[in-house]
């Protein structure tokens, strides 16, 4: 188990030590609990949406407002934990980062501190709020999942790869709602035609190994789970991509960036941004219970043209002229 103060990524600013907080009672402290091994997914672009959101809020991290980390480094076990530990430091706001599993753990530990969340699923069907429009209880945030993603990106996959027939998705079997993310997957391929071979992975060797099944399994692409453990680790996700020659279609534009061939979803900096703007409005005074959750308001499908060129892809013309970015 991990916790360190977040300096990196939030600006120049220092964070204070805990020990200076009750000389400094008056300047609110925001708890980060993420299942991540460095920081929140994407240490380079959200927690500057998150910043930026707190920042056309009034709050600023150094001198009105300080923020703390507590990272479980990959192990969801660890997490229940963690969010109790930022409960007995008396945290004044959480902000469950790094999927369900992180919102989960929040939401067991406390039911006074606010939470907000950037979760995927039905935020009411797995328990984190008792309604959308007004959530009720102490927890609101952004839900950045649905399965119309999963059709969407299986089409992409189509028009990219037309021969595709076998396609593996890979999920994170530590996750909570791995399974159900695996039968909502099953049922849109088979309603669009499409074999699905199911891949687990929770550590960086099991995710060798499940490119190597894909690959023995003859898999014509794959889909990555929008999990925040493969998105830390997207370089060696990448990587292998490009070792084994296989089309994949990435969960989030922080892929793409990166070399990988295709990405659609929704922009993680703009989630971030939204739950900073949120949580400024919660350290004035507002209820939780009582904000909305939000869910994306834009998608972006970013294509890799020299990823696309070494795979000996040829883009469709009216897939590039839909593409929100495209990189040479």
């Amino acid at each position: 188990m991990q916790r360190r103060q977040f300096i990196a990524g939030f600006g120049s600013a220092a964070v204070w030590p805990v020990v200076a907080r009750a000389q400094q009672a008056a300047v609110p402290v925001i708890g980060f609990l993420s299942s991540a091994s460095n920081a929140p997914p994407s240490l380079e672009r959200t927690p500057k949406g998150f910043r930026a959101g707190l920042n056309e809020a009034g709050y600023f991290v150094g001198r009105n407002v300080t923020i703390e980390l507590f990272l479980a480094n990959g192990r969801y076990d660890r997490l229940p934990a963690l969010a109790k530990e930022m409960v007995r430091h008396q945290v004044s706001l959480i902000v469950a980062a790094g999927g369900l599993a992180s919102a989960l753990a929040a939401k067991a530990a406390t039911a006074k501190i606010p939470i907000l969340f950037i979760a995927g699923f039905d935020p009411v069907e797995v328990g984190l709020v008792s309604r959308i429009n007004r959530p009720g209880g102490n927890a609101t945030g952004i839900s950045i999942y649905t399965t119309e993603l999963l059709a969407k990106r299986l089409q992409l996959m189509r028009e990219l790869v037309p021969q595709t027939s076998l396609v593996a998705l890979l999920v994170n079997p530590l996750s909570p709602v791995a399974g159900i993310e695996i039968d909502d997957m099953e049922s849109v391929a088979r309603a669009k035609g499409f074999r699905l071979l199911a891949l687990q992975a929770s550590g960086q060797d099991e995710v060798e190994k499940a490119f190597a099944s894909a690959i023995r399994n003859h898999a014509d692409a794959l889909l990555i789970s929008a999990d925040p453990f493969f998105t830390t680790h997207r370089q060696q996700i990448v990587a292998l991509a490009a070792r084994h020659g296989l089309p994949v279609v990435y969960p989030f534009q922080e892929y793409t960036e990166i070399g990988g061939l295709m990405s659609y979803g929704p922009s993680l900096m703009a989630a971030y941004h939204e739950i900073g703007l949120y949580a400024g409005r919660i350290l004035k005074g507002a209820d939780p219970g009582e904000l909305p959750v939000q869910f994306p308001r834009t998608f972006e499908l970013i294509i890799n043209l020299k990823t696309a060129k070494a795979l000996g892809l040829t883009i469709p013309e009216m897939l590039l002229a839909t593409a929100d970015e495209v990189i040479q």
